[in-house]
């Protein structure tokens, strides 16, 4: 078995500058790490070969949370120990919130991807999130859902995590505010297996139309049973079916499948440098990659900035500036949210997923 925390770049002894990656490695989340961990590998990389920073080599130590609070809070313990004050992490909400608490503590710089409004609404000065918000990313939901789903039969399920449950309330909220009737709601256990009791229940609903707030194994699983039990569903979720695993996990029941994520990265000229990179270490930027790939550089670029790595110094640079990464210009507000972020809504077939009809492009 893996350690739960390892250095994952190996740099000389002279490498001052460290970067934590907090995530899950392993567990039902890891192809999510596998992405954060890509991304991060690339930029730490990339800016190495261009002399780092401040003449200084960055250096990687990644950490597995599994994405469980309680290991979180170890991994947050243990990185802060060791004197790292530069986290990328976690990437659950429900890491997130109580390890940013040991990170506040230790006066450590956060930038994490993590979604649950809740985080960035504490008032901490040296937390910053990279990508949006569940309070932006469930009205795109529910917008959708109402223009593409009118008259149907909804249900919204999800997980009982942080950011699941958060996920389907915001959810829940703009369906009931535009005067849509839910069929059925319920919650489930995160890890379950076997889905055949819910399918029953959807069955006895009448659903059509199914809101998952949750993990992609979770929703893969899902859909994949519903379909070998007669039962036809629309699924709609959030952006952990930005994954190749949920297709793998759903076979063919992934087609038609609809998720909401930020603008695809990839599409944006301005990413090619970073795209090339990871392309050239046979790593494709899928979902997350290329926000891990963006906090390094914001990291780096932040610490030149202030002519410094002390933490205080780094936070007060990554609050003030304006930076163009491998995911468009960054710029935090004084909640420290990306300001710039939206949602658009993608759609999965033949195993591969793009812009749904009528999404930017």
């Amino acid at each position: 078995m893996l350690s739960w925390l390892s250095a994952v770049v190996s740099v000389p002894a002279f490498a001052q500058v460290r970067i934590a990656l907090a995530g899950p490695m392993t567990g039902a989340n890891a192809s999510f790490g596998d992405q954060l961990r890509a991304g991060a590998e690339a930029a730490v990389a990339q800016i190495n070969a261009k002399g780092g920073v401040r003449g200084e080599k960055l250096e990687l130590v990644v950490a597995d949370d599994a994405c469980d609070p309680r290991q979180a809070v170890s991994v947050a313990n243990k990185l802060t120990g060791d004197g790292v004050r530069f986290i990328a992490g976690h990437f659950c909400s429900g890491s997130t919130l109580p390890a940013s608490e040991v990170y506040a503590e230790a006066g450590a710089v956060v930038i994490t991807v993590s979604t649950n409004p809740k985080i960035t609404e504490r008032g901490m000065k040296a937390l910053f999130r990279i990508g949006g918000r569940d309070d932006q990313q469930g009205p795109t939901a529910a917008e959708f859902i109402v223009k593409s789903f009118a008259g149907r039969r909804i249900a919204i399920v999800h997980d009982k995590s942080s950011f699941g449950a958060g996920l389907a309330g915001e959810v829940r909220n703009r369906l009931a505010a535009a005067g849509q009737r839910i069929a059925f709601d319920t919650g489930i256990n995160a890890g379950e297996k076997d889905h055949s009791a819910l399918i029953s229940r959807l069955k006895a609903a009448r659903a059509e139309v199914l809101f998952f707030g949750g993990y992609h194994t979770e929703a893969g699983l899902i859909m994949r049973q519903a379909a070998d039990q007669g039962l036809k569903l629309d699924m709609v979720g959030g952006d952990p079916l930005a994954s190749s695993e949920f297709a793998a996990v759903a076979g063919d029941a992934a087609n038609g499948v609809h998720f909401t994520f930020a603008p695809d990265p990839r599409k944006n000229p301005a990413s090619n440098e970073a795209v090339q990179a990871m392309r050239a270490r046979n790593l494709e930027p899928e979902g997350w990659a290329l926000y891990s790939y963006a906090t390094v550089q914001i990291f780096a670029e932040a610490i030149a900035q202030a002519n410094s790595t002390e933490p205080r110094a780094v936070a007060q640079a990554v609050a003030g500036a304006r930076f163009t990464t491998a995911v468009g210009e960054v710029r935090f507000d004084a909640k420290g949210d990306n300001q710039q972020p939206g949602f658009v809504v993608y759609r999965w077939q033949g195993g591969k997923s793009d812009y749904a009809a009528g999404q930017a492009k």
